[in-house]
């Protein structure tokens, strides 16, 4: 498959955006293969993600961003420039509960995700035959003596030391820390239930069964500081009855999360989101 370009630029809006992207890639040879905008006209912004064929381009990879900076500039675009071919190194974190490591591990290995994973890591020994099995590297770092902050070191010198793009936490049930957050800022995607505000805590699903709901929901989103209150990539419900007990709820909350998760992935690595605030724009 031909390799691309792709720009994601969000700034104010006003006339002549659209234009001037579009007359700087036909200016260097590129051709346009794909271009989504949407016009936020409650805060005046706006977003476009372009796609452009680089067969014919006159610029090497390397120029493309200084060659583009001063149309940024001229309109005060936040923006950023990748490549197709460019393939995101991904770590997966992991807990106890493995359907989200093991779907995107499979996925990983069909093709489906895009992606080099370069590290299965957990709190737990249990997921290091799975890791074995699809030949990445598994590393256990357990939290000794309730210190988190060592356990954390730990992993962060993992990730840096793979060169970790982007990390994954597929059902990581460990609060991470401010820095940490703040460190992998965009780059740091996480999967919950759906339930919250409404039943925080533990037992989420008793919660749940026991006020009787009839809509089970997860979401995918960029993890920051403040406890599953990032910018949402990702959501989905399904329905549910009196005739479900909490080991269903269980099943079809499991069921939406590896595919919530799988999306919200596919879409930053497909370079797809842009981050607005406390929100995000997803293009198709």
């Amino acid at each position: 498959m031909t390799a691309t370009g792709v720009l994601l630029v969000s700034c104010p809006d006003r006339l002549g955006i659209v234009a001037a992207v579009a007359s700087f890639v036909a200016a260097h040879g590129g051709n346009v293969i794909d271009l989504q905008q949407h016009t936020d006209h409650t805060d005046s912004a706006f977003f476009q993600r372009v796609e452009f064929e680089l067969d014919d381009f006159d610029l090497e990879r390397a120029s493309i961003a200084e060659a583009f900076a001063p149309v940024a500039e001229q309109f005060a675009m936040q923006w950023t420039l990748r490549f197709s071919d460019d393939r995101c190194r991904v770590a997966v974190l992991a807990s106890k509960e493995p359907h989200c490591l093991h779907d995107l591990l499979n996925r990983w290995r069909t093709g489906e995700l895009h992606v080099d994973i370069a590290l299965v890591a957990s709190n737990h020994a249990d997921h290091r035959a799975t890791a074995e099995w699809y030949d990445v590297d598994y590393l256990h770092a357990p939290i000794v003596d309730g210190d988190k902050g060592a356990q954390e070191l730990v992993l962060r010198d993992a990730l840096h030391l793979r060169q970790v793009d982007l990390v994954v936490l597929a059902r990581y049930m460990q609060i991470l820390s401010p820095a940490f957050c703040a460190e992998w800022s965009g780059r740091l995607i996480n999967i919950h239930h759906s339930f919250l505000p409404a039943f925080q805590g533990a037992r989420p699903y008793h919660q749940a069964h026991d006020r009787g709901v009839k809509l089970v929901g997860v979401t995918a989103h960029y993890a920051t500081a403040e406890l599953d209150d990032g910018p949402i990539i990702d959501q989905d419900v399904i329905r549910v009855s009196h005739r479900d007990d909490v080991e269903d709820l269980r099943r079809k909350g499991r069921d939406l999360e590896v595919t919530v998760l799988a999306r919200a992935v596919r879409a930053h690595v497909g370079h797809r989101v842009l981050v607005y605030g406390r929100r995000t724009v997803v293009f198709d």
